[in-house]
């Protein structure tokens, strides 16, 4: 397989403290892997995936640098006997809903369990012990959807964006519609049409009806959109009437995962009014294939930069306004393979938290299951290079991308590829995402 590991440990020269869930701080661990200072999937991240393989059918995995480890054959060799399991086949799911919904008394001791065991001194997992046994390389392995997704939810939470697209549409002096600063505004999307990372899919037909035209047509998109934004997983059932609290609302976060809301600009802004996205939004959105943990993202919280102005009613007022200091990024790759970064971005310029998010979502007594999926609509900053959306990029198609190669984008053409990435790091610790990927195919 190509492992060396004899190969000298990964040396962390910079002294950390690592919290664990009870605050109690330890020295950080150091994998007995070697794994570069800027992997996103360190021995602090562990995130949660479903990988297949050759040999192996889709199931239970968690990334640790250029590997995936293997959860069922751990369990097999003893070494996840202090981990709370409903089943004996827990690890052996299709999708994580089964073990996010046993509980963060069973996915929480794995995680930590995995990390001990993958650290300098664990008695357990040695470089005298086969540990590749446990390791796959992710070359060698294909990555799936990794939650069954019942119900998706796409919020419009970045005042940045909303502002930008609400001058371009509306009245330039007044962009915000007169509801955005009281509710996190949202719509429900269509959950079938959600794909893992590498996924590509057709560009959309529909009806267009252009400015100087009197009637609407029938036509491929003109104006395919990227919407660069993250998206969280829920952890827990709730029961039809009851409503999450704004300030536990983070007790039903699993974790977070990239999401790329493919848009159909021309779709769209025909059939938005007046129930909103509909044929322009719906047939394809793309979601990062691991899920980081809110455990491996609480030591980059930060608060808010936006203050609430107006205030909010009382079931939105969080005591601590937190959110993630998340770096994100989005590419664009023509046909020709030319690539450019077009945004530079990160999820602390959101308006609305996923706290009030989710709060609000279930305000009215509207039941959450294991597995949907809340987006945070495209998350766009104060600068003219960290716009999340050719929209607003390109200034609704009026100033195009210029490539070194000569080539220009006002949007997405046949063959074009956008791969977002994101990443949290502090003190010389890297918590990533990996990225999400897609291209845009013909019309059928």
């Amino acid at each position: 397989m190509g492992i060396d590991l004899k190969t000298e440990y990964k040396e962390y020269h910079t002294p950390y403290l690592w919290l664990e869930n009870n605050h109690t701080p330890f020295m950080k661990p150091e994998c007995i892997l070697p794994i570069p200072s800027d992997s996103d999937f360190s021995i602090f991240n562990l995130p949660f995936g479903i990988f297949s393989s050759q040999k192996w059918s889709p199931r239970i995995g968690i990334r640790l640098g250029d590997f995936v480890i293997h959860i069922e054959e751990l369990n097999r060799a003893g070494h996840l006997k202090d981990v709370e399991m409903k089943n004996d086949g827990l690890f052996l799911s299709p999708t994580l809903n089964p073990l996010i919904e046993a509980g963060p008394g069973c996915w929480r001791t794995l995680r930590n369990r995995v990390q001990l065991l993958f650290s300098v001194g664990s008695e357990q997992i040695t470089l005298n012990e086969n540990a590749e046994r446990f390791l796959i390389p992710v070359s060698e392995v294909t990555m799936h959807l990794p939650v069954q997704i019942g119900d998706y939810t796409d919020f419009y939470s970045s005042e940045y964006h909303a502002a930008n697209v609400g001058a371009m549409f509306r009245d330039p002096q007044n962009p915000l519609l007169p509801n955005w600063k009281h509710i996190p505004v949202g719509y429900h999307g269509r959950s079938s049409s959600i794909v893992v990372s590498g996924t590509n899919f057709h560009r959309p037909k529909g009806q267009i009806k252009p400015p100087t035209a009197e009637i609407p047509a029938f036509s491929p998109s003109k104006q395919m959109d990227m919407e660069l934004e993250t998206a969280f997983v829920v952890s827990r059932n709730t029961q039809m009437g009851s409503s999450i609290g704004v300030d536990e609302a983070e007790d039903y976060i699993f974790g977070m995962m990239l999401f790329n809301d493919w848009s159909a600009r021309d779709l769209q802004s025909w059939e938005y009014v007046p129930l909103g996205p509909f044929l322009g939004k719906n047939f394809c959105s793309s979601v990062s294939p691991w899920i980081v943990t809110m455990d491996a993202l609480k030591p980059f919280r930060v608060p808010m930069d936006a203050e609430m102005n107006p205030e909010v009613l009382p079931y939105l007022k969080q005591k601590q306004r937190w959110t993630y200091d998340i770096h994100l990024e989005a590419e664009l790759i023509t046909q020709k393979g030319d690539k450019k970064v077009i945004s530079k971005t990160n999820q602390k310029y959101l308006y609305w938290s996923m706290n009030q998010q989710l709060a609000h979502h279930t305000i009215n007594g509207c039941p959450m299951r294991v597995g949907d999926l809340l987006a945070s609509g495209t998350i766009s900053g104060p600068t003219e290079d960290s716009l999340g959306s050719l929209l607003e990029i390109t200034k609704r198609g009026q100033n195009p991308i210029v490539f070194p190669n000569g080539e220009k984008r006002n949007f997405l053409e046949d063959g074009d590829s956008i791969s977002i990435k994101g990443f949290s790091e502090k003190e010389g610790i890297r918590v990533g995402f990996g990225e999400v990927t897609g291209m845009v195919l013909s019309s059928l």
